[in-house]
């Protein structure tokens, strides 16, 4: 075992039995490459990443490559859960060298951890090519590679504020609001919903502010490709159809091939979309969206205690997406022979698969009413029929190898599930909602917040080990303001005020009102 044995991320654990000499991000890693003079290998990943499975399993526990690298770096890994103020450094690397980033995100820098090099997933071989390159450049040409490192860290540094900015109040009039949504028009796929990109993210703040938009001013042009955007997930793969959830974006512009894992940031932001559009709508498929979803989280990502849990990996079984997919004959073995025939249509199956290597997506064909009405079928029968159906396969599909949870619990994250249940306490009325939130929010203030007012970002084994961002501090200030709007209870408006008072005094820039990511300690 290496020195991640010790940490307490369940991605870093993931790669305690590497063969590589890991050591988490810290003093004593760069203390030991400036002693040996030897460049740091940073490799920044997260647990539900696929691609981070697949290098780690060709690179990074090959005795070959760990050799390599134990002799000539040292090798630091870092969950960018855990740590994204890492991650936003060598991202932006990433970005400035190659104009793209993603993850696993692999630097190589200088002992004092400016970086030179950085990108992602990389075979075995071509990551030893660049490796034996890297150490041949860092010996015999020392001096070019420090001075490129110091130009890139130039580049990705803290920049200054025109602190004149701040001087006079700024004056913010209405039609400079109702003349955003001009530059959005370009950007929106009318046809599929989303943006037109793929692969295609849900982004459920963009459609939070399309939304917001159309209450206040009315305009029925903002709320199409939001409601557009919102029918076209929900039927399309990147739903989880029977066990509700989203997973993180879907590879094509469709919606249809999902990248499985699911986040519960993603998850938590999209019920209070579905939330927020139910209330607009009164859509009777955005009310199950919210429950079916909030049952996932309550059912696959929770403490008993009442926090939540990050995410669920894409694979199991060492393949991407095996838990989700559906060979045709195991959907014949999940589902009752009177039903198999009209729930194998409506969600598109195909002896052939209707994905890679013979498996199914479920893809329901259209909506159901309109399924319904096709196949004449009174449609408060065909939700029946479904609704069994969806049972039969759900419990089929709990009896294969479960992909493996991230049970890390993110202070930031679990803040905007707090602030989830409560939209969808707004939206349906359900108590559960409710009690769901203010369990979380005693759980919050028992387990991430210190005497002195300060939070922390991660729990998980009962101990948390980092001080929180400024995203941890913003976003459960925003809860707690929201649970006491609807609670009434004063205590978690107190809370809010002090998170937001020790966020001034601890994170503010006074010469520009800016806020910095990190806090003065």
């Amino acid at each position: 075992m290496n020195k991640l044995k010790y940490a307490s991320s369940p991605y870093l654990l993931q790669h305690a039995d590497n063969p590589v000499h890991w050591q988490e991000w810290g003093e004593e890693a760069f203390a030991q490459a400036k002693k040996e003079n030897k460049p740091l290998i940073i490799s920044i990943g997260y647990a539900a990443c696929h691609w981070c499975h697949v290098m780690e399993h060709e690179s990074f526990s090959d005795e070959e490559v760990a050799a390599y690298m134990n002799e000539n770096f040292v090798c630091i890994k870092v969950d960018r859960e855990e740590r994204p103020d890492v991650d936003r450094i060598y991202m932006d690397a990433a970005q400035l060298i190659n104009g793209q980033g993603g993850w696993p995100l692999n630097a190589i820098a200088l002992p004092n951890g400016k970086p030179f090099f950085v990108g992602t997933y990389f075979p075995k071989q071509r990551w030893m090519d660049i490796m034996a390159k890297i150490h041949d450049l860092y010996i015999n040409e020392n001096g070019k590679v420090v001075s490129y490192a110091n130009q890139l860290a130039n580049g990705i540094g803290p920049h200054s504020f025109d602190s004149s900015q701040n001087a006079a109040r700024q004056e913010f009039p209405v039609e400079d609001y109702e003349g955003l949504i001009d530059s959005w028009d370009k950007q929106i796929d009318y046809k599929l919903g989303g943006f037109n990109r793929a692969p295609k993210f849900p982004l459920p703040v963009a459609w939070e502010f399309l939304l917001q938009y159309f209450y206040l001013t009315g305009n029925e042009a903002a709320l199409k490709p939001v409601l557009l955007t919102l029918d076209e997930m929900a039927k399309g793969g990147i739903y989880d159809q029977i066990g509700g959830g989203f997973a993180r974006y879907s590879v094509d512009e469709f919606w249809k091939v999902p990248h499985f894992e699911k986040m519960l940031y993603d998850n938590a932001q999209l019920i209070s979309l579905y939330a927020n559009a139910y209330k607009t709508t009164k859509k009777p498929r955005y009310k199950e969206i919210i429950e079916q979803s909030f049952d996932f989280v309550i059912r696959e990502l929770s403490d008993e205690n009442g926090g939540f849990y990050s995410s669920l990996n894409a694979d199991s079984e060492g393949e991407e997406g095996k838990f989700y997919v559906w060979a045709r004959h195991e959907f014949n073995e999940a589902v009752a022979d009177d039903l198999r025939d009209l729930i194998g249509e409506y969600y598109q199956l195909k002896p052939q698969g209707n994905w890679e290597n013979g498996n199914n997506i479920l893809l329901p064909k259209s909506d159901k009413d309109e399924f319904a009405k096709s196949k004449d079928i009174d449609f408060e029968k065909f939700v029946e029929i479904l609704a069994r159906a969806d049972e039969q396969l759900l419990n089929y599909r709990n009896k294969r190898e479960r992909p493996s949870t991230d049970n890390k619990i993110l202070t930031a994250w679990n803040g905007l599930m707090l602030n989830a249940c409560l939209d969808a306490y707004t939206a349906l009325g359900d108590k559960k909602y409710l009690a769901a939130a203010i369990k979380n929010a005693e759980f919050l203030e028992k387990n991430m917040l210190e005497e002195d007012g300060s939070l922390l970002r991660n729990f998980m084994n009962g101990k948390s080990s980092i001080h929180a961002f400024l995203d941890d501090y913003a976003i459960m200030a925003n809860a707690m303001t929201h649970l006491y709007g609807i609670s009434f209870d004063k205590h978690w408006l107190d809370m809010a005020e002090s998170l937001a008072d020790y966020s001034i005094d601890h994170f503010r820039d006074e010469k520009s009102g800016m806020f910095f990511y990190t806090s003065d300690n």
